[in-house]
């Protein structure tokens, strides 16, 4: 009987054990799971964002898309009033003609006195030369008004510049734009990436090049991407500018130091076609080890082993001498 009772203590204690040893090393995976992996709630979708002005200003008389609508570069997209550009240029090349016209008969004049010889004065021979240049000069000033007239012209016709998509307002029939303001905006559709902002303890697990699980809140499947860059500087809340240009450092310390921010640049590697991919959706990044880093962790295991292997032979021999 006592047999039995000690048997059944040794097996109460030895399943403790297991117990605690098993609870112990999950409580280790997740804390450092969630402590010390690289990975972050803090992502987001971006895209490149590109802001579309037109070099002229005018009234719109033609809008040739809608709101959000899908674009090719190259596109048209509306086109400004073109009556008013179109009498510009023919003023300028009405301009061009005449200073032409004058042009020519300087050229007459001046080749008239040369035929002359000594009959004509060398004053008037210079005068007339000069008369040729200042009428050359004069019709290139032309010629440049007239291309500027045609250019103008052709920026009336706005253009998509990517392929891409509208924001959500396009502009209508009508309005009034003015020169180097934006009127729309269009979202390159080649640019989406996926920027995740990690803490500042955790970026020893990050390398370029590494895989990266990406899982965009309401989506069900991850995405599959890379690292691409770490960014190489943020902004010290704690320094300010001064006017005499010294150092101005804020002195006030918290004793709960939080971890900064460091965004890190994800490319997609691959996107299923009927992902709704829109800039400005949250997204939980995490970096995954690649064989590089499964080899890097066993060559620093082997060199600790080695290492602690060298130590205790250099006890030993010290101890036999």
């Amino acid at each position: 009987m006592n047999v039995k009772k000690t048997w059944f203590s040794a097996g109460q204690i030895l399943l403790t054990l297991i117990v605690v040893v098993v609870a112990a090393l999950v409580l280790w995976r997740i804390v450092n799971y969630y402590m010390f992996s690289p990975w972050t709630r803090d992502g987001h979708v971006r895209a490149d964002v590109i802001q579309v002005a037109p070099d002229v200003g005018g009234l719109i008389t033609n809008v040739d898309v809608v709101d959000n609508e899908q674009v090719k570069k190259g596109q048209v997209l509306f086109v400004i009033d073109q009556a008013r550009y179109t009498l510009a240029l023919r003023l300028a090349q009405a301009a061009l003609e005449q200073r032409k016209a004058t042009l020519a008969q300087a050229k007459r004049e001046f080749a008239r006195n040369i035929t002359l010889g000594n009959l004509v004065a060398s004053e008037t021979l210079e005068e007339s030369r000069t008369r040729v240049e200042q009428g050359e000069a004069a019709a290139a000033d032309a010629q440049v008004q007239v291309d500027t007239a045609k250019l103008n012209l052709e920026r009336t016709t706005i253009v998509s510049p990517v392929d891409g998509y509208l924001n959500d307002r396009a502009p209508r029939v009508g309005e009034y734009v003015s020169a180097g303001r934006a009127v729309l905006s269009v979202v390159d559709m080649h640019s989406f990436r996926v920027d995740g902002y990690f803490e500042e303890t955790r970026l020893h697990g990050i390398h370029i090049g590494q895989p990266v699980e990406i899982t965009v809140m309401g989506e069900t499947r991850p995405l599959r991407g890379h690292v691409q860059s770490i960014v190489a500087a943020i902004e010290d809340r704690d320094r300010q500018a001064s006017p005499n240009l010294l150092p101005n450092v804020n002195p006030a310390f918290s004793w709960v130091r939080l971890a900064q921010r460091i965004p890190v640049r994800v490319a997609l590697d691959e996107v299923p076609d009927d992902f709704r991919m829109i800039a400005g959706r949250t997204a939980t990044v995490a970096v995954r080890a690649d064989a590089s880093d499964k080899q890097r962790a066993k060559d620093n295991a082997n060199g600790a082993s080695s290492a602690s292997g060298a130590s205790a032979a250099t006890a030993a021999s010290g101890a036999s001498q």
